[in-house]
């Protein structure tokens, strides 16, 4: 389909970020086009494998010569901390922008997009300040230093649902660290990537510490395939992460991948109803459902099945679908015609093995025009089906019976990704110890929020290694009061698995931690609040 030119929203960036300096590419700049209205919004360049090149012999030098690595940790952090005041300026224009490039509904943008980017960059400041670079220790017979080296050159790249805190995910840290860095955003969202690019530039990075390629796919390959690489850093699609996976394990290269999900939520005969609804409504359709961690297999109780479906399609048919420019829309385009074109594919998949849609399964009434499709619920699941197997990225859940916990648990983890689950429960102790036989690297009891610098551990077609990691992780829950009512209560706890320690910068594994979900079981509100998510 053709698009049409923006004559009011026009965001033209023609030159990338390579050592310090605004180059042109050798390659073409490409449009950028609105999911919403098709139209084109700005452009920005299509990077080469030359463009590659030039960024990693940047990178190379800044971090071989030492001007970033050879910076007391303090130096280091003041840039972060600059760029991070320079961030919050721009923080309301890069919601904005993220609306317009894939179509993230402008209030989650708002609320999420724009605020987890920021809050992982200060994050990663306060963490460089308490992070005990040189550690010593005693050995059998002699004192012994364990000092954390960074891991010198690191390929970043993120995908476009969450392009600016994806990034930051990979940046941040590398920076704190004394890395330096290639970024690659995705072509769907080259234009806020570069934007980042601009803050970090007027913060005054030295040359050549940060840089940032805005290409497609190949340019991407050539990337993470370079020598002069130490360290690749991936978001992305489970096929993508098996190709990069091939590569750096070729070279023997250093990679952390989190990939894709095909998340349970665990309903247990307990669960109260409009709690977990409520929840559901933002876990399961976070982002116009592209988020990778969605809860999109909704496991429910045979004995309570009807009551719990029809909840489920009562809340999806109020979910309103719209401009995502719109503060009231919570469902927006998806975004490209390519991941539209997915959706309906899978759609059509489950009616044909026998699945039933309850709630959408087309295209919304009156919006002609853009890459909508309608919140879907298809009952009658099997988890032998395709739709239950595979990721689909889209407003698409299924509702799957199961007899008891046993068979619950069986269920949730007969899958090939685990990322993340969530257990719904109305006594929170059991809930949480379900949740511990979860076989997930994030696991959620009764909506409670997720940090967005958790550890982020995956395993199977979800990824590998760890993304993110706190020092003073907590292993036992605590008590504090509910935000609602502000009566004292048991927190609820999110376990995150750590499988690994990873250089960017050193995290330690954590068993679990603890926080508070938004209200307790007596409050009257309770609702839970929005999280962080990716």
């Amino acid at each position: 389909m053709s698009s049409r030119r923006s004559e009011s929203a026009d965001r033209r960036r023609e030159a990338i970020y390579i050592d310090g300096e605004w180059v042109a590419s050798t390659g073409p700049l490409r449009d950028v086009v609105s999911p919403a209205s098709l139209e084109v919004i700005g452009c920005a360049p299509d990077g080469t494998a030359a463009d590659m090149d030039r960024a990693v012999a940047a990178a190379r030098r800044a971090f071989d010569e030492g001007s970033w690595s050879g910076l007391p940790v303090t130096e280091r952090l003041r840039y972060l901390e600059r760029a991070s005041e320079l961030y919050a300026a721009r923080a309301g224009e890069l919601a904005e922008l993220i609306t317009a490039e894939m179509g993230s509904p402008i209030t989650f943008s708002r609320q999420a997009q724009g605020p987890i980017a920021q809050h992982i960059l200060t994050y990663f400041i306060r963490l460089g300040k308490r992070f005990e670079f040189e550690q010593a220790r005693t050995g059998l017979s002699l004192p012994a230093l364990v000092v954390h080296d960074p891991s010198g050159v690191v390929a970043a790249i993120a995908p476009w649902n969450y392009p600016q805190a994806l990034l930051l995910m990979k940046i941040a840290p590398a920076l704190v660290a004394g890395c330096t860095v290639v970024a690659k955003p995705s072509p769907e969202t080259a234009i806020d990537g570069l934007v980042l690019a601009e803050i970090f530039d007027e913060a005054g990075l030295p040359p050549g510490v940060l840089n940032v390629v805005s290409a497609d796919r190949e340019a991407g390959e050539h990337l993470i395939s370079h020598p002069g690489v130490d360290r690749v850093a991936f978001t992305g699609s489970t096929q993508a992460g098996r190709r990069i996976a091939e590569i750096c394990g070729r070279d023997l290269r250093r990679c952390t991948l989190e990939l894709g999900g095909k998340s349970a939520a665990l309903i247990l005969d307990d669960a109260d109803v409009a709690l977990t609804m409520a929840g559901l409504r933002d876990y399961a359709f976070r982002n116009s459902g592209q988020t990778c961690t969605n809860q999109t297999r909704i496991l429910v109780p045979r004995s309570r099945r009807e009551e719990f479906t029809d909840a489920l399609c009562a809340m999806v048919s109020s979910m309103a679908v719209g401009d995502p420019a719109d503060p009231a829309t919570e469902i927006g385009p998806l975004v490209s015609e390519r991941q539209r074109d997915r959706v309906e594919g899978y759609v059509d998949i489950g009616r044909k093995e026998g699945a039933r849609v309850a709630v959408g399964g087309g295209r919304p009434v009156g919006l002609d025009v853009g890459w909508y499709v309608e919140p879907t619920v298809f009952v009658d699941v099997d988890n032998s089906m395709r739709i239950a197997r595979e990721e689909i990225f889209g407003p698409v859940v299924g509702v799957i019976p199961y007899d008891d916990d046993a068979e619950g648990i069986a269920i949730a983890n007969d899958s090939d990704y685990g990322l993340a689950a969530s257990v719904w429960g109305g006594d929170p102790e059991r809930a949480a110890g379900v949740a511990k036989r979860l076989k997930a690297g994030m696991l959620l009891v009764n909506g409670q929020g997720a940090a967005s610098t958790r550890p982020s551990a995956a395993s199977g077609r979800a990824g590998s290694d760890v993304n993110a990691a706190s020092k003073d992780s907590s292993p036992t829950p605590s008590r504090s009061n509910c935000r609602s009512c502000d009566r004292p209560r048991e927190n609820v706890r999110e376990v995150t698995r750590c499988r690994a320690i990873s250089k960017l910068p050193c995290p330690t594994p954590t068993s679990s931690r603890s926080g508070p979900i938004t209200s307790c079981p007596s409050c009257p509100s309770r609702s839970p609040g929005t999280s962080g998510a990716r």
